[in-house]
C-alpha cells in the first residue's frame, strides 16, 4: 500500500557527458525529503526515462540512498519497448526496498488492448511490489480502456492509475470493483479540474521547486476549499515558472541540475 496522497516526480541529473549523476539525483531527492516531501518517483514522469538504457536504470536502482528509501516511499518508474527490457527492470524491483513501481505502456508500438494488458500483467508478477499503471496517451500512442484498467486492478498489487483519462474512465473504473482505488493525476495543469471529476492523488513536478506550496495546494483542493485570491496569485506563479516551456527543463534551470539530453534543452538560435 502507498499512503502519500502526493509524489514528487523527481528529474535525473546527468553530468557534462550526460551520464547519469546519482550522486546529484539522491543529494536532490535528500533536500525535497528535509522540505516535508515523503514521497518520491524515479525515472517516471520527467519525460527522461525512456534516454535511459536498461543498464542505466538498472544502475540506478542499485544506486538509489538507502537513507531515503528507509525514510520516504520511494517508487520507481518501469517501461519498455521491448517486454524483456521491462522485466529485467520489474525483476530487479523486486530484489530492492522499494515501496512501489509505476508501469508505464510502451511507446511508439501501439500495443492493442489484449497486449497492453499481457505486458502489464508480466510486470506486475514479477516486481511483487504496489503498482500505479501510468497511462500516457499523448506520449505513447496508446491509450488503456476502462475495461483494460478494471482487469488489470483485479489484481490487488496494483493500488492506482495515474492519468487514466476524463470523468466517464475514472467513473467506470471505480464502478468496475469494491475497493479503495487511487486516480494520480500527472502534473499540476489542469489539477483542479481533475480533481472535482475524480482524481484523489498527484504526480507533481512543479512539486520539485514548490514542494511546500504544492502540497498545501493539493490538499486544499482534496479538501474542496478554494484558494483566496493571494493564493490563487501564487499558484498562478509558480504554474507560470514550471510551465512557461518544456517544465524539465524549467525545474533543471530553477534548481541549478544540469541539461537535459539533447534533443532537449537544444535551441535552434
Amino acid at each position: 500500500m502507498l499512503y502519500e496522497t502526493m509524489h514528487v516526480a523527481v528529474p535525473t541529473v546527468f553530468d557534462q557527458k550526460e551520464d547519469v549523476n546519482m550522486e546529484a539525483t539522491n543529494a536532490h531527492i535528500k533536500s525535497l525529503q528535509k522540505k516535508g516531501v515523503r514521497s518520491v518517483l524515479i525515472s517516471g514522469s520527467t519525460g527522461e526515462q525512456h534516454s535511459l538504457s536498461v543498464g542505466e536504470r538498472l544502475e540506478m536502482m542499485e544506486s538509489i540512498s538507502e537513507s531515503a528509501i528507509h525514510q520516504m516511499e520511494v517508487l520507481f518508474g518501469i517501461a519498455a519497448v521491448r517486454l524483456k527490457d521491462a522485466e529485467k527492470l520489474a525483476a530487479k524491483a523486486s530484489e530492492t526496498n522499494l515501496s512501489g513501481v509505476m508501469i508505464g505502456f510502451p511507446p511508439y508500438i501501439r500495443p492493442s488492448q489484449d497486449e497492453a494488458v499481457a505486458y502489464a500483467k508480466r510486470l506486475i508478477e514479477r516486481c511483487q511490489k504496489p503498482v500505479i499503471l501510468y497511462n500516457n496517451p499523448g506520449r505513447t500512442g496508446f491509450d488503456l480502456s476502462s475495461e483494460s484498467a478494471i482487469t488489470l486492478a483485479q489484481n490487488e498489487n496494483v493500488i492506482g492509475i495515474k492519468d487514466l483519462g476524463g470523468p466517464e474512465k475514472i467513473q467506470a473504473v471505480q464502478n468496475g470493483f469494491d475497493r479503495e482505488f487511487s486516480f494520480y493525476a500527472g502534473g499540476e495543469e489542469g489539477l483542479a479540474e481533475k480533481i472535482r471529476f475524480g482524481y484523489n492523488r498527484l504526480s507533481s513536478i512543479a512539486g520539485n521547486v514548490y514542494p511546500v506550496e504544492i502540497k498545501q495546494w493539493l490538499q486544499q483542493l482534496l479538501a474542496n476549499e478554494t484558494p483566496d485570491a493571494s493564493e490563487q496569485k501564487d499558484i498562478e506563479r509558480m504554474m507560470k515558472t514550471v510551465y512557461s516551456k518544456n517544465p524539465i527543463i524549467r525545474v533543471k534551470h530553477e534548481l541549478k541540475l544540469g541539461s537535459c539530453r539533447p534533443p532537449l534543452g537544444m535551441s535552434s538560435d
